[in-house]
């Protein structure tokens, strides 16, 4: 099993628009996946369609209550092979347990393994106790990134704060890499911005952007990844192409650290 966060500490980058999107391409490749809502705003929920009622339980339960368990959060999605752990959108960040390895133990405790081959993470912008458990049960990290230079410093400002996790608490945690969204390839900032961060964190590691795509917001409003609102449309074949791409390099990584 893989274990994919995606995150930037700015906000407005399109995180939740690549998590409910990529999880829901990888779910049609045949993955089993599992899409857990860090983000209090609960956006994922309306991006897949589901509607939680008064009381139902999220994610965010781990946090407040040590007894609770994730696997009580996971409902099924209307897109096949694909499972979410909601969030609370009444949740405090300031609140709750101070566990910064909560959410690693309740994937390991609970056998996730054995049910899921990819867990997507949607995360705060926030630097708190929800974005480190996020990095340090992860084993890939996604960054997208917005082609302006407020997004540029939220991408820096993220990977100063990795540094830490990835040498102290999760040294199993890996750049995936760095997905520009909203992209418009004719604009020039957007260009200079996206060579900014090849430059100083390696042109590989820079994805084949989302290009902007007024369908993907009203997929979002319809309640449905992409790929079912508008299967035609440029942000459907963007996250065809992403999904495929990043598949690929995780089944790569599986076989060649023997693990299926």
């Amino acid at each position: 099993m893989r274990i994919l966060v995606v995150s930037n500490r700015k906000g407005g980058t399109g995180k939740t628009t690549v998590a409910v999107n990529l999880a829901a391409e990888l779910a049609a490749l045949g993955r089993r996946v599992l899409l857990i809502d860090l983000d209090s705003q609960g956006h994922c929920a309306l991006g897949v369609g589901f509607k939680p009622a008064v009381g139902t339980p999220n994610v965010h339960r781990l946090f407040a209550d040590p007894a609770a368990r994730l696997l009580d959060a996971i409902v099924p999605t209307a897109t096949g092979n694909l499972w979410l752990a909601p969030a609370d959108p009444s949740f405090d960040h300031g609140s709750g347990v101070r566990d910064d390895r909560r959410l690693r133990q309740a994937i390991a405790d609970e056998g996730l393994a054995d049910r899921f081959d990819i867990i997507v993470i949607d995360t705060p912008p926030s630097l708190d106790t929800l974005l480190i458990n996020a990095l340090i049960a992860a084993d890939r990290l996604l960054v997208p990134y917005v082609p302006h230079h407020l997004s540029y410093e939220g991408v820096r400002q993220l990977m100063r704060a990795l540094f830490r996790i990835m040498t102290r608490e999760n040294r199993g945690l890996k750049i995936l890499g760095f997905l520009p969204t909203m992209a418009a390839g004719h604009v020039r900032q957007h260009r200079a911005i996206t060579g900014q961060v090849a430059v100083e964190f390696g042109a590989s590691r820079v994805l084949p952007a989302i290009r902007a795509d007024i369908r993907l917001a009203e997929a979002f409003a319809a309640g449905q990844p992409i790929r079912a609102y508008a299967p035609r449309s440029r942000g459907a074949e963007d996250f065809a192409l992403l999904a495929t791409a990043l598949d690929a390099r995780l089944r790569e990584r599986e076989h060649s650290s023997g693990r299926h």
